[in-house]
């Protein structure tokens, strides 16, 4: 005989399975960049801002002589990997985290400084992984306004209360390309309390050319409460070997090395990423293709009529007009249809937006010649 109760259905559902904890089902998960388009013939792949030029030589013979000794575990503390990234940018390997892509590190900064009741702040359009982090810890996202699609450093220091644990700063950001100048990095620092961890997020650092911008390792050296995140996925072209890296204090990254999965970053992703950081031609043609592509794309959308948010990374903004037929989707779709897949960021609120990569020559001037036959049909 069953024994009556008065348990809602809901709560009759979680005992007769495993629930995750309150919170996580409202978690909207992160959507990357489509893969395939809609329409047959070649696909120009603009949807994740991955570099054109591939990996370095060097890296991928690095990633192949690895594979004789797949039964061996991967160095737990990924020293060869460190120690290259020290020696090229001059840092003390000891205070260098490496991470399954800079994610990883961003996500074990959440699970180490955020729990429930705490706050962490990011800006209107930063990147998606912040909120993601911040919600998986039990933490509460707080967003800061923007100001022409820029980070506010004003906004931001408003945000910030006595349950502030993190700040959160992609510079450049993405979807928008757009950057803060150092020294207003170093207002939004002087701006917060001792014990908040400012995170300096520069997955794009190698991209940007302009005399007032740094990536944040001079002041990650000399403060106590900023951490530097950075990424192989981007300029190195490791994106399918998941590299990241952090620099900071000791006791952030001891903290976090406390936490982080034992064997983290794979064997052939060490060998490859210590490489890749140290082939300067590969980097060097890199930046160059940027410079060329970045500037020519902006002026032909620009010319075709769009509104083209300036940006220092290797994609562009692009903004769509609301009239039926017009939108950011329908371009979407007739581009898809015909191989060349870009990023819808509604997800970002931006529904008016597509997000490109800078491809290769080709690639680029493909997708300017649809959409010139697009805006004009």
């Amino acid at each position: 005989m069953q024994p009556t109760t008065s348990a809602s259905s809901a709560d009759t559902v979680s005992s007769s399975r495993p629930m995750p904890r309150p919170g996580v089902m409202e978690i909207a998960p992160y959507v990357p960049g489509r893969t395939k388009s809609t329409g047959g013939g070649k696909l120009y792949k603009l949807s994740s801002n991955e570099t054109p030029l591939g990996a370095s030589p060097a890296a991928i013979e690095a990633y192949r002589g690895e594979a004789a000794h797949l039964e061996l575990y991967p160095d737990g503390g990924s020293l060869m990997l460190r120690e290259a990234i020290a020696d090229v940018h001059g840092l003390n390997a000891d205070r260098i985290i490496c991470g399954n892509g800079s994610d990883e590190i961003l996500e074990l900064v959440a699970r180490a400084y955020i729990g429930p009741g705490d706050e962490a702040v990011y800006s209107e359009y930063g990147f998606l992984v912040y909120k993601i982090a911040i919600l998986a810890a039990g933490g509460t996202p707080v967003v800061a306004a923007e100001k022409d699609m820029t980070t506010d450093v004003d906004a931001m220091l408003a945000c910030v209360t006595d349950k502030t644990r993190v700040v959160f700063l992609a510079n450049p950001n993405n979807p928008t390309g757009t950057y803060l100048p150092f020294d207003e990095i170093r207002r939004l620092h002087a701006g917060l309390p001792p014990h908040v961890l400012l995170v300096l997020d520069a997955a794009y650092a190698e991209y940007v050319r302009r005399n007032d911008y740094e990536a944040g390792i001079e002041l990650a050296a000399t403060a106590d409460n900023v951490l530097m995140t950075r990424t192989f996925s981007k300029i190195y072209g490791l994106a399918a070997l998941r590299i990241g890296w952090a620099y900071g204090p000791a006791h952030v990254i001891d903290a976090l090395n406390r936490i982080r999965g034992p064997f983290n970053v794979s064997a052939a992703s060490q060998a490859a990423g210590s490489a890749a950081i140290r082939d300067r031609a590969f980097l060097d043609a890199a930046v160059d293709h940027n410079d060329t592509w970045l500037p020519w794309v902006t002026k032909e959308m620009e010319a075709l009529g769009l509104t083209v948010t300036p940006s220092v990374g290797n994609f562009v903004l692009l903004h769509f007009p609301r009239d039926t037929g017009k939108t950011a989707s329908d371009a979407d779709r007739y581009l898809s249809d015909r191989g060349c897949v870009l990023r819808l960021v509604g997800a970002y609120g931006l529904p008016d937006a597509l997000r490109m990569s800078i491809g290769s020559e080709e690639a680029n001037r493909t997708v300017v010649a649809v959409l010139k036959e697009y805006l004009a049909a």
